[in-house]
């Protein structure tokens, strides 16, 4: 009895898990942003937001981890791993690629949720590949997984902006404007979330794509 009471205490802890569920009824959602408050409210950090969003809407609570902030989302017995990576825009791929290992998550459940310069404000496009278009983000998580088919969340940010001011709106504020329509463009995006875990791919491109 004794000697099991000492291991108790003292026998070294595993590491930890989020999750030991089915791997193939777990998904990884991965939020594309900068960290940092004067990045905050950018059209960049529309991944951000749109966990975010969801994370406040089902009282969610945020972890600091390594290499980014995690929490989970459980729906009809799926388990959404949410992720805001901090690495920066430009090495999202080192984020992503340690937790859907580390999670054991296959490659298909991987959602990454971006802003798109080459769509117009508030239109979404779900695809299972394609190209970086241009995206520092997809670009690394590309580069870092060595293929360019995986899921993507697309979120128009449009291209309103003059010669040589891509940085600056980019990197920009929300507009009033588009503030007001950004409360519904999140619930939307909460629903494609939890369409993608529930009802597959290509079901929810069907249902959401040009929406």
């Amino acid at each position: 009895m004794c000697i099991s009471f000492f291991r108790k205490f003292f026998s070294p802890k595993p590491q930890r898990q989020i999750t030991q569920s089915d791997p193939m009824k777990k998904f990884l959602i991965a939020g594309l942003g900068n960290i940092g408050p004067k990045y905050h409210n950018t059209r960049h950090n529309i991944g951000f937001k749109m966990l975010d969003f969801l994370a406040k809407k089902e009282s969610l609570t945020w972890e600091t981890v390594k290499l980014g902030d995690i929490t989970t989302h459980k729906v009809k017995g799926r388990t959404f791993i949410l992720l805001k990576p901090s690495t920066y825009m430009n090495l999202s791929g080192k984020a992503v690629s340690y937790w859907l290992e580390k999670e054991k998550v296959p490659r298909e459940n991987l959602l990454v949720i971006t802003d798109d310069l080459n769509l117009p404000f508030g239109s979404i496009r779900v695809k299972t590949k394609g190209s970086d278009g241009g995206h520092n983000g997809l670009r690394d998580i590309q580069n870092v997984l060595q293929t360019s088919t995986y899921n993507r969340f697309r979120f128009g940010i449009s291209d309103a902006f003059s010669k040589g001011r891509q940085v600056d709106y980019v990197l920009g504020d929300w507009t009033p404007e588009e503030e007001k329509t950004l409360s519904e463009r999140l619930e939307m995006g909460k629903k494609i979330i939890e369409s993608f875990g529930l009802a597959g791919i290509n079901i929810t491109m069907n249902i959401y794509n040009g929406k």
